[in-house]
Formats: C-alpha cells, sequence, structure tokens
C-alpha cells in the first residue's frame, strides 16, 4: 500500500515539473469549471414586492409596484410565487375619478390593477413587523399560506420595494421606518435559513443607496434608484387626477422590461444601466460586491421570469396530443395551425412622451 502511495506522489510529481517546464500556469481552473460557476443552479424564480406608502398622493408609488407586478407575471412568475405588499387601495380611494382602476401613464393605456392582481397584504398589514417575518419564515400561526414566502435554497428572489426613505431607513404607513440594518439582518437570516440561491435587491425611494450599505450576505444584487443624498423623483403628472403617475427610475426600468419575452438573451448588466442620470435626474446605485457571476452574464429572466419554459397562446389548443411537434408545426403543411407566438399589449408605449 505505501509503494503505491509513493509511486502516485512521484507521477505527481513528474506531471506538475512537466507544466511547468511547459510554461503552463497550473493555477487556472478549466475551461469548463469557470463557465460553471458563471451558471445559475436556481430551480425556481420568488418575487416580494412591497410599497410602503400610504395617502391620495403617493398614488405613483402603487403604480410602480403594481408594473412590477404585471411584468413579472408576463414573464411567467406565478401568483403562488409573488408575495404582494400595497399599503393604500388607491384603486378604491374616493378620489379616484376611475374607481377599480389604477393607471401608470397619463395615457390610460392599460389598467395595471385589473382583475387578476392577488394582492396578499393590504392596507394596513403592511407593516416593518410584517414584511421582515415574510423575509425571514417567521410568520405568526395562522397565516395563510399565499401569504408565505415559500423559498429555499434553490430559490432566486427579487425583493423590490418603494415608497419614501431617507439615509438608512424606509418609511412604512407614514408611522414608522425599516432601516438599512434590519434589511440586512432580515437577508442574513435568509441566508442562514437557507431561504435563497441569489437575491436580486431593487429599490425606488430617495436616498435609496443607504438602504443595502450594510449588507453582508453572499449571493446579492442590489440596484438603487439613487444615491445617498439624492432624491428619486417622479416622472410626470395625470392632470385629470392630479397626481404623479409613476417614479422616473421605475419607469425605465418598466420600458425595458416591456422588451424582454420570456426566451430573450437580455441581461442583468444591460438592466442595471437603464436609468442613466440624464433621464434618472439622480444616479442609480448598484452594489455587486456581493454577487459572485458577472451581470453581463445573467439572464434577466433569472430574477424577473419563471423557471420553467412557458409559452403564451391565444389559440385553442388541443391538450391531449402527446408531442410538441403536434402544437407547432409548419404553416404551409397544415394552414389551419399556427406556431405559438407571445402577443401581449405593451404596458405603456414609451413613444407616447417622447
Amino acid at each position: 500500500m505505501k509503494n503505491m502511495y509513493g509511486k502516485l506522489l512521484w507521477l505527481l510529481v513528474i506531471f506538475v515539473a512537466k507544466c511547468l517546464a511547459d510554461g503552463q500556469d497550473t493555477s487556472v481552473l478549466p475551461e469548463g469549471y469557470v463557465d460553471a460557476a458563471q451558471r445559475s443552479t436556481h430551480t425556481n424564480n420568488w418575487a416580494v414586492l412591497v410599497d410602503a406608502s400610504r395617502f391620495w398622493f403617493n398614488y405613483r408609488h402603487v403604480a410602480n409596484v403594481l408594473s412590477i407586478y404585471r411584468s413579472v407575471k408576463r414573464l411567467g412568475i406565478p401568483d403562488s410565487q409573488i408575495i404582494l405588499m400595497i399599503a393604500d387601495d388607491m384603486a378604491c380611494n374616493a378620489r379616484n375619478p376611475r374607481p377599480g382602476q389604477v393607471y401608470n401613464n397619463a395615457n390610460q393605456h392599460i389598467n395595471v390593477y385589473g382583475d387578476d392582481v392577488e394582492v396578499d397584504y393590504r392596507g394596513y398589514e403592511v407593516t416593518v413587523e410584517n414584511f421582515v417575518r415574510l423575509l425571514t419564515g417567521r410568520t405568526q400561526n395562522g397565516t395563510a399560506r399565499s401569504k408565505k414566502l415559500l423559498s429555499d435554497a434553490g430559490s432566486n428572489v427579487l425583493i423590490y420595494l418603494t415608497g419614501h426613505g431617507g439615509d438608512g431607513f424606509l418609511k412604512f404607513q407614514d408611522s414608522e421606518e425599516i432601516t438599512s440594518q434590519e434589511l440586512a439582518d432580515g437577508i442574513q437570516q435568509m441566508w442562514e435559513k437557507k431561504r435563497y440561491n441569489e437575491l436580486f435587491f431593487m429599490v425606488d425611494t430617495c436616498q435609496a443607496a443607504s438602504l443595502y450599505e450594510k449588507f453582508t450576505s453572499p449571493n446579492v444584487l442590489a440596484v438603487a434608484s439613487s444615491l445617498v443624498g439624492e432624491d428619486s423623483l417622479s416622472h410626470h403628472v395625470d392632470p385629470s387626477i392630479g397626481v404623479y403617475m409613476i417614479d422616473r427610475y421605475t419607469y425605465y426600468a418598466l420600458e425595458f422590461l416591456e422588451k424582454v419575452q420570456p426566451f430573450s438573451k437580455r441581461t442583468i448588466g444591460e438592466f442595471l444601466q437603464v436609468c442613466p442620470k440624464r433621464v434618472c435626474i439622480s444616479t442609480v446605485g448598484v452594489r455587486k460586491d456581493l454577487y459572485r457571476r458577472d451581470p453581463h452574464k445573467v439572464p434577466i429572466t433569472d430574477f424577473f421570469g419563471a423557471i420553467r419554459p412557458t409559452r403564451v397562446s391565444t389559440d385553442r389548443i388541443n391538450v391531449t396530443m402527446a408531442n410538441e411537434d403536434d402544437f407547432v408545426t409548419n404553416e404551409k403543411e397544415l394552414p389551419f395551425k399556427k406556431p405559438f407566438k407571445i402577443v401581449l399589449e405593451s404596458q405603456f408605449p414609451s413613444e407616447f412622451f417622447k
């Protein structure tokens, strides 16, 4: 046995010596290993979308979160894996001239409230305590399954926050605050309890970058609409209702997302550049030192889409057919069948504002 180990050790020494003699760098990993590190290993996607503001003059914050909600649903994340928190019901506000409707542009192109919106936490349920409990999995007894973040070690989690903030805090309900340290602690607990694989933290508020300064947990990528000391500004007013419709950063983020399809090759790296200062007026902040992958090699759908391939069709489908070839056919051979094509109405055509 000792002779065998001695021979193996001697062969290893010869191999290393040969590599050095040939000028090869033995410290460089094989290309396959490098590529594998850049690929995502997640198995499911979740989204936590929070509007923390009350009162009619904060209409735009509800429009912000509902617009992001519509985008992630369009790209395939089901309602069962989206937690939607809205602090005030603008659709039913007495000042709303269009009851039951919320728009994100003055042209009133599409109602983002819609008939298929599932709000999980509404009104005074949107508190700092409930938000932290949601992240850490410490919901109170009796909490409905639909109100729980049931993510695991294979989950990519998107967290989107909008509201009023300051240096190191975000206001909830205009009566309490969550601090950057509390956010960092909550995400740290998520990591320790294996509640995410990778996490994308996105916040649109004044001095938003201060909210990710305390983060230390691995595999976290963060983007903020403004740096410390800067305000995050609104985009435009609807004169018919007298309030701002959407914030600038979220507007340009949505303009990007509306061009993304479920099988798109657009990347998170591109998304991080959607709002330069000349259009945002504030400086977008990015925190990527905790993130192990190159954002320019990460598909946008790793966070904003579904992990399963999804196709949407307005045509009638025979679900008894067993083969994929039965569904997608050559139109020349069978003109009565049409190939699948995603046709969805644009959320808000940006050309209206050019």
